[in-house]
């Protein structure tokens, strides 16, 4: 049986006495893209959070191709530098320009040295479609090639999954489409991934799976055909009413 490359075993996360995440069990295999979404402070983007540790659960079970995240041992730290994300803010050095910014994580963390580093930073560069931007400041950008520098240095740091947290919902309108087609290209070259996302056109062009998420719990996960058609719950239905509105 092939091993999983993230699960999640009856996880919960508190903040103080608010229980954000309640008994979440989560299975994605390699290769597989999950989509999540759900009203504002159901959870999503705390789940995606922990998968990174970038929040600690206190009870259940987080996997990263079969290491627990447990401690800080050197297979927990291995297992966490399979992973990149994309945020729904930049965070971009403002101070270094994009290729400087893409070549930080390949130099400090995996070692590599500076020229090998700008021949993959260049590389990610042209998989987004902006080579031409490698000198300038991330200010001289528009918002949707900063969001596709922020991608490429993810990338730069070449994990097998990818985790999106919302990473259009800082953009104009007319931005979204350049940051969604290249994760559609990405999805296309068989990263895993999971995009927490309210574009659901991307998500029915995408999705191995769809997750609605509501009050910190999983309510519905299931393929995305039935999950536009004839989604079980009432309120993923009300959800999707909404949002499909738009």
């Amino acid at each position: 049986m092939q091993q999983a490359a993230i699960e999640l075993v009856g996880v919960n996360k508190w903040f103080d006495d608010f229980q954000v995440l309640t008994d979440i069990d989560l299975t994605v295999a390699p290769g597989e893209k999950i989509v999540v979404c759900g009203p504002s402070g159901s959870g999503k983007s705390t789940m995606v959070r922990c998968i990174n540790r970038l929040e600690r659960h206190q009870s259940g079970t987080i996997r990263i191709d079969g290491v627990e995240l447990v401690g800080d041992g050197r297979d927990v730290r291995g297992a966490l530098a399979e992973i990149g994300m994309v945020f729904q803010q930049f965070n971009l050095f403002p101070h270094l320009t994009v290729l400087e910014n893409l070549m930080l994580g390949p130099v400090k963390v995996r070692g590599k040295k500076r020229a090998e580093a700008e021949a993959i930073a260049r590389r990610y560069l042209d998989r987004v479609h902006i080579p031409e931007q490698a000198d300038k400041y991330p200010g001289q950008l528009s918002g949707g090639q900063q969001q596709r520098v922020a991608i490429a240095r993810s990338l730069c740091m070449e994990p097998r999954i990818m985790l999106f947290d919302e990473p259009t919902s800082a953009l104009d309108p007319e931005m979204i489409s350049e940051v969604l087609d290249v994760m559609v290209e990405l999805a296309g070259g068989g990263m895993t991934m999971i995009v927490v996302t309210h574009e659901m056109g991307f998500a029915r062009k995408v999705a191995d799976r769809m997750i609605f998420m509501d009050r910190g719990r999983i309510v519905e996960d299931s393929p995305p055909g039935p999950f536009f058609s004839a989604p079980a719950s009432d309120r993923c239905r009300d959800f999707l009413d909404r949002i499909l509105q738009h």
